[in-house]
């Protein structure tokens, strides 16, 4: 599947700004089962500088610095990705969670130094309660992926998805407590649970194909992005979850970042030199070909 995205964010400001700065984490990462065929980023006002570079965890980012003063900018990304079905083991094929931890051990094995840098907390998956919520799902000797999609079914079936009444800043113990929020808030729940069990897990953001309703056209700019979650399974590597939607994603999950949170891999992060109060507005089509 081939999928045309388009992603415009504006920042309006109370007065001028006279120079900023921002790191963008924007075009689609290319990995097993996706291609990035094409990525383009448009700045109004135009940047004084732009550097593309990739971070920590090998994403592609862009460092722009607009030094022109002004009360509005635009960042326009553009991408065309190559989307394939990823190959999912059976559940109950899986190493048992609770042998993960000796996997991990395993000496100079990259893919395990480099799954064991998700195990620990950070700073947007803190909780005190994420084991208490977790450790009825996983008694001694289950399989892990069995686990982790009972976990997520549990999550889609006792929590609202509820727009406006959290922030990227809302602890994990309250929305526990409140049993609502969004994508970034039900990612970030699992992932706080998987890792309580010493499970390494990561946070991934990117983009969902969405359908309008029976009769109806797509809207243009109506999606939104989204954010998932990858689980280590040894032997089959990385597995996405999406808690949000109670699946596993296919071809219609398009991956732009992976970090330990979303912290990591905020679309548009910087900052700016005056312009006061700002507002943000987001359009983003995901159309396939």
């Amino acid at each position: 599947m081939i999928y045309d995205i388009s992603h415009r964010t504006t920042f309006s400001y109370a007065w001028k700004v006279a120079l900023s700065q921002h790191l963008v984490h924007l075009a689609p990462r290319t990995c097993p089962r996706q291609d990035t065929l094409n990525f383009s980023l448009v700045t109004e006002p135009a940047p004084a500088l732009i550097m593309d570079d990739s971070d920590f965890f090998g994403n592609p980012t862009t460092y722009l610095t607009v030094q022109e003063p002004h009360s509005e900018l635009t960042i326009v990304a553009t991408s065309t990705v190559e989307i394939r079905a990823a190959d999912v083991p059976s559940p109950e094929t899986t190493i048992a969670w609770d042998d993960l931890g000796r996997a991990l051990a395993r000496q100079g094995d990259r893919e395990c130094l480099e799954a064991h840098q998700f195990v620990f907390d950070s700073p947007f998956t803190r909780s005190s309660h994420a084991f208490d919520f977790a450790q009825p799902v996983f008694p001694p000797g289950r399989p892990i992926l069995e686990g982790a999609i009972e976990l997520m079914s549990r999550i889609h079936g006792e929590f609202k998805y509820e727009g406006g009444v959290t922030d990227i800043s809302t602890p994990i113990d309250q929305v526990l407590a409140d049993r609502r929020g969004v994508c970034q808030d039900f990612a970030h729940l699992q992932i706080a649970c998987l890792r309580a069990l010493g499970l390494p897990t990561r946070y991934v953001s990117g983009y969902l194909r969405t359908h309008p309703p029976e009769g109806q056209e797509k809207r243009i700019g109506a999606d939104a992005s989204h954010a998932w979650l990858a689980l280590w399974v040894p032997g089959n590597g990385w597995i996405d979850l999406d808690p949000t939607n109670n699946l596993l994603p296919g071809d219609e999950h398009i991956t732009v970042a992976w970090g330990r949170d979303y912290g990591d891999v905020s679309p548009i992060n910087g900052m700016v030199l005056g312009g006061g109060a700002q507002e943000i507005d987001v359009a983003v089509d995901v159309r396939p070909r």
